[in-house]
């Protein structure tokens, strides 16, 4: 008798499940295996740290700073311009630093709660800068930390202080937006460029067009940087957004500020008073 061989199911058929008709499963997958992996691990709720990705440590810093500084100019192409950077990255290093210290400390108090439940789990989007600061910070307290990946052709490798059962890579932004902002109870805006402000701003008019409902906290890091980029006094002198808008979120200019402010907002509005 002739062999005849069998089709392949349509569930493990990856030149289906790969293809354009199975794009609904793919989203779905995105949805469903993350939430199966957080319930697992008993997450219920997280602070989402975003910020740049180009931020770098102190002490990384002052390692590339003293190496140019140090180089014959004459030996460097493009001397005075990489000295430049590397004087402004040693400027904008504090705030990698700022990020691990209130990431470690938050984690540290939510380990002191002694739930059942994970609770206010440090959140990033998995990559280098101000992500891997929030990771690292988390991990230095003992704690879970989540990184939320996507694939794009740079910044895409998930830092290596991202908790191993909690790193996840995304092909659809708007899913990884999407868990971004379901979790969080807290969002912690430190300096960024486009796409910290993609994400500020997406989450702002969910919160404002009542798309999101729950107490978030939106946390501005550092009042001067942030105005120096964007006037939101200015969006509502020119009637673009109601004054009142302007309190759906706060600034802070420290890590004690900082702390302060989202501890006491968690504990009047998600933990229960004994």
């Amino acid at each position: 008798m002739k062999n005849i061989k069998t089709p392949k199911k349509a569930y493990s058929n990856p030149n289906f499940l790969n293809s354009p008709d199975a794009r609904t499963l793919r989203i779905l997958a995105e949805y469903l295996e993350p939430e199966s992996r957080f319930n697992k691990y008993k997450i219920m709720d997280t602070v989402v740290f975003f910020g740049s990705a180009r931020l770098i440590s102190r002490r990384a810093a002052l390692r590339e700073y003293a190496k140019i500084k140090n180089a014959d100019p004459k030996q460097v192409p493009g001397f005075a311009l990489k000295l430049r950077k590397a004087q402004q990255d040693l400027i904008m290093s504090k705030y990698y630093d700022d990020a691990v210290e209130l990431s470690k400390r938050l984690t540290e108090w939510s380990l002191s709660l002694g739930l059942d439940k994970n609770r206010f789990i440090m959140c990033t989007g998995g990559g280098p800068g101000i992500m891997e600061a929030a990771n690292k910070g988390a991990k230095q307290a003992g704690g879970y930390s989540i990184g939320l990946n996507i694939s794009i052709p740079f910044e895409q490798f998930v830092n290596q202080y991202v908790t191993p059962q909690l790193k996840f890579e995304f092909h659809y932004f708007f899913m990884r937006k999407f868990w971004f902002a379901y979790l969080s109870k807290a969002l912690i805006i430190f300096p960024g460029g486009f796409g910290t402000m993609d994400e500020l701003f997406e989450i702002l008019t969910l919160v404002q067009t009542g798309k999101i409902k729950k107490n978030l906290m939106i946390l501005i890091y550092d009042e001067k940087y942030w105005k120096d980029i964007l006037n939101f006094d200015k969006l509502a002198e020119y009637g673009m957004i109601n004054k009142s808008d302007l309190n759906l979120f706060q600034f802070c200019n420290s890590i004690d500020d900082a702390f302060e402010i989202v501890k006491r907002h968690f504990e009047k509005f998600y933990l229960k008073r004994k």
